[in-house]
């Protein structure tokens, strides 16, 4: 595997409140997209991918269930999370969103919360391997507004599940086959903002390189508005 990583804070945010990973020992990646504020999305987002590592370590140590240690994970960052905004005042109302992949035998295991998303492209084609925690999601789904209408409704922010923002949360889990040539691309909302999945697609698979095309990407969402931080990791398989 082949990968790279980047953020930025983009042209409008002060403060840069998405967090990465990558943790080639593990077959962990994974971003976050931290909200409640600059120091509360910051606090959040490090914490969901500092917890969710050393868990995962440990539970993986103890068992050979993979997708479960990634859950299991996942919902002690949650439940961490949630005691450090109830204990600090300053944190209250902190939450972010997660998606982490784990890969293990060519098998790519999927934790998501929120409307970070996970993309793999192959054979010419990609597709979302996720689906959005989002207001808009939910009326795109029950077809109250279109996709096309959901990328600038003034409610496209609005999460309807977020790690942290309760005492207990719902851990989508996704299973895919890998295949030699895969391209899988982790990013936050401050790129599929702006980039449209067959622009994503077309970078993926005429980018040289994994560090070429995290850096193509990011500069498209700049020069398209860049309004919010953009986070990505992409792996090359």
């Amino acid at each position: 595997m082949k990968w790279a990583q980047i953020t930025d804070k983009g042209l409008a945010r002060q403060v840069n409140e998405d967090s990465m990973l990558v943790a080639p020992d593990l077959g962990l990646l994974a971003i976050a997209d931290g909200m409640g504020g600059h120091q509360g999305g910051r606090t959040a987002s490090k914490m969901a991918l500092s917890t969710l590592e050393q868990e995962l370590t440990r539970l993986l140590a103890q068992t050979d269930d993979p997708p479960k240690a990634l859950l299991d994970a996942a919902k002690i960052a949650n439940s961490a999370i949630f005691a450090r905004a109830k204990e600090f005042a300053t944190l209250s109302g902190m939450g972010t969103t997660l998606t982490a992949c784990l890969h293990r035998d060519w098998q790519l295991y999927t934790a998501h919360v929120g409307d970070s998303r996970a993309y793999l492209a192959r054979g010419g084609e990609i597709r979302q391997l996720t689906q959005d925690h989002s207001l808009v999601e939910e009326m795109v789904q029950k077809k109250v507004i279109s996709e096309e209408e959901a990328q600038t409704h003034p409610q496209r922010h609005m999460l309807t599940r977020a790690l942290g923002a309760e005492p207990f949360v719902e851990v989508d889990c996704y299973l895919e086959r890998l295949q030699p040539g895969d391209r899988l691309l982790l990013c936050s909302d401050g790129l599929t903002r702006y980039l449209r999945p067959p622009e994503l697609l077309e970078v993926l698979q005429n980018g040289p390189e994994p560090d070429v095309i995290v850096q193509t990407l990011l500069a498209r969402a700049l020069k398209a508005g860049g309004a919010d931080n953009i986070t990505m990791v992409l792996a090359c398989f």
